[in-house]
């Protein structure tokens, strides 16, 4: 009997953390007080749940196409825009968050002139060598606001360097392009080393339902000094671990 009336009181002094454990008023804990989830869980690890929606660190890939709008708007078609996307979230909270990121970024664009005498007599910073493929390198900042649970609406902004190696033979575009342009004096610049560049621009981000993916989409200015400036309009699938 003394073992029965020990086990009963122990189940009654568990009863009012099973019933915690598994309130409603708990699932929502962290979004009411305005904390983010990682506190409530060092708060009180009885209230650990399943979130639909991750923040952390994350991966996101980006596809879509950037345009030069600038001096050289005339000699090179809209191209494909790839960009990879290293990034942690700093500020969690339930209406607004904040990360900070590490891009790589490379787009491909097609000359619009066939034969380079076509734009002969152009200024130096309008003469390219035809196709190009830009790489760039940026650290920059993203915050967003939250009207709903799984939407996003912010910007992000950054800057780095930007690389536009030539892509043909160094001897033919010296000795036979150039010339072909007026001579050493008309030889840009934009093949010459390192280039500092900058980006900013709105970002949508939805959540899915299926927890650690959302897609967004960016729209960019993006200057790139010795190159030119243009738009970026890219969609985006995001993973966060």
């Amino acid at each position: 009997m003394q073992r029965f009336s020990a086990l009963l009181a122990l189940s009654l002094t568990m009863l009012p953390h099973v019933a915690r454990a598994q309130s409603s008023g708990d699932l929502d804990m962290d979004e009411e007080d305005g904390g983010s989830r990682a506190e409530t869980r060092r708060k009180d690890p009885a209230n650990v749940v399943v979130h639909e929606i991750e923040r952390g660190a994350y991966l996101k890939a980006n596809a879509g196409t950037t345009a030069y709008i600038g001096a050289r708007a005339g000699l090179l078609r809209p191209g494909t825009t790839l960009n990879l996307t290293f990034g942690y979230d700093v500020v969690d909270k339930t209406k607004a968050s904040a990360a900070v990121e590490l891009n790589f970024y490379q787009g491909m664009h097609n000359a619009k002139f066939s034969d380079y005498s076509e734009i002969a007599g152009a200024q130096p910073n309008q003469l390219i060598e035809g196709d190009v493929h830009v790489f760039g390198l940026f650290v920059g900042a993203e915050g967003s606001y939250y009207p709903v649970r799984r939407f996003g609406i912010g910007g992000h902004a950054g800057g780095g360097v930007a690389f536009i190696p030539l892509l043909m033979n160094r001897q033919y575009y010296d000795t036979d392009v150039i010339p072909t342009w007026g001579g050493a004096a008309f030889t840009p610049a934009v093949h010459q080393g390192p280039k500092p560049a900058i980006y900013v621009g709105p970002t949508l981000e939805y959540y899915t339902k299926l927890s650690h993916f959302s897609i967004g989409v960016d729209a960019d200015f993006i200057y790139i000094i010795g190159m030119d400036y243009g738009i970026s309009a890219t969609g985006y699938f995001k993973y966060s671990f």
